[in-house]
This record gives C-alpha cells, structure tokens and sequence, in this order.
C-alpha cells in the first residue's frame, strides 16, 4: 500500500455522510417514515381471503366479447 493511500468513498457516499452528520435524526424519521407505509403485521385470514377471491385473468384484456 502506498503510504498515502486513502479508502475510496463515492460522491453518493460522501453526500449521504454528509446529510446524516448535518442532521443526526435523518435515519430514526427515516425509519419512522418506512414503518408508516411498509411495515405492517399481515392479517393471514384477510390474505387467504384475497387469494381465494381472485379472479383469472383472460388471455387478451381488452377483448370486447363475452
């Protein structure tokens, strides 16, 4: 190794370094955000009801006959 020698960090990196040193909440309301939307504890009995109440789907979708 050269006696210089300094890890690679990209400019992607650096700006997201950069946006958690100038505001140290970013992750927890990041986190906060996701749990809004995403994590969510599943119903397993509405899920069995969704997959059982599907309907296929006809080969061609915009046909007009019956």
């Amino acid at each position: 190794m050269p006696l210089f020698w300094k890890p690679y960090k990209s400019d992607v990196t650096q700006f997201i370094d950069s946006l958690k040193s100038r505001d140290p909440q970013l992750e927890e309301r990041q986190r906060q955000g996701r749990a809004l939307l995403w994590d969510k504890d599943l119903n397993r009995d509405d899920q069995k009801g969704f997959r059982e109440a599907k309907v296929d789907q006809k080969p061609y979708v915009y046909s007009t006959k019956a």
